[in-house]
């Protein structure tokens, strides 16, 4: 069987887009194929469109087949459906596993989704890990976020510390996404560790918006929040009817794999 694919950035968070999931098999086990790096298309995560009735919906899954929400997946599906002709105006919403997403074009190969409102804020964790004390802020915003703030990010080894604190018994079972933040002036600059992908992504969109809400919560002071991410790319968060999350995303090449 071979399936029609197209592979996405947003900000240098990678996908794989399926238009509808092939007969016989399962968007988990798609996505731990598709993903692979070496042996599949490559990809932090799988995205599945799928239009019945008028209705455009997004299924996502990470790479390691566990299904999600993905800020960064949602704006660049919006920015997908409006190529293949599947919108009808600049502003629409998408179903998804997680509700209905809001939606709006904002500019060529650019988008911008209403995020899922961030719950279960907690500030000032004490968390001891790798043989020191960090101070975390947890908050959930579609997934779950720890925010750490550091004095230089380029410094930080993102995979060591980012596995140990992902895992760590204060965040429960699940674990959670950790986003370490410097903040220069008027912008943030974040690096994630993703869980589901384990590793460091060059953006997460989920995790740009718990940064920019945690440090609003701290006292950052401005909106919209301008957030640059690993990838270099600069992504916008506001709060003044969201969070609403904006930023750049684009079809990088299609083609066509046999399953």
């Amino acid at each position: 069987m071979k399936a029609r694919f197209w592979k996405l950035t947003g900000a240098g968070n990678d996908f794989v887009l399926l238009a509808g999931l092939p007969k016989g098999r399962s968007g988990p086990a798609l996505a731990r194929a598709l993903c692979d790096r070496r042996f599949g298309v490559g990809a932090d995560g799988l995205i599945v469109m799928t239009r019945r009735g008028g209705k455009v919906r997004l299924d996502y899954w990470n790479a390691d087949g566990s299904a999600a929400f993905c800020g960064n997946g949602s704006r660049c599906a919006a920015v997908w459906a409006a190529a293949m002709g599947w919108l009808k105006t600049k502003e629409f919403t998408l179903d998804s596993n997680r509700g209905p997403l809001a939606a709006r074009l904002t500019g060529k190969g650019r988008a911008e989704v209403v995020m899922p409102a961030p719950r279960n804020l907690r500030l000032g964790l004490n968390v001891k890990t790798e043989g020191r004390s960090l101070q975390a802020h947890y908050v959930d915003t579609g997934v779950p976020h720890a925010v750490v703030f550091v004095p230089r990010i380029d410094e930080v080894n993102v995979e060591k510390l980012g596995r140990a604190l992902r895992f760590h018994k204060v965040f429960g079972r699940a674990g959670a996404n950790v986003d370490f933040v410097e903040i220069r002036k008027n912008s943030l600059f974040v690096r994630t560790y993703e869980r589901g992908v384990e590793a460091e992504t060059l953006a997460c969109g989920t995790g740009v918006v718990a940064a920019a809400f945690v440090s609003r919560a701290l006292g950052f002071d401005f909106s919209p929040v301008r957030v640059v991410v690993r990838g270099g790319a600069t992504l916008s968060v506001s709060f003044d009817d969201g969070p609403r999350l904006e930023g750049p995303g684009r079809v990088v090449f299609s083609g066509e794999i046999s399953l």
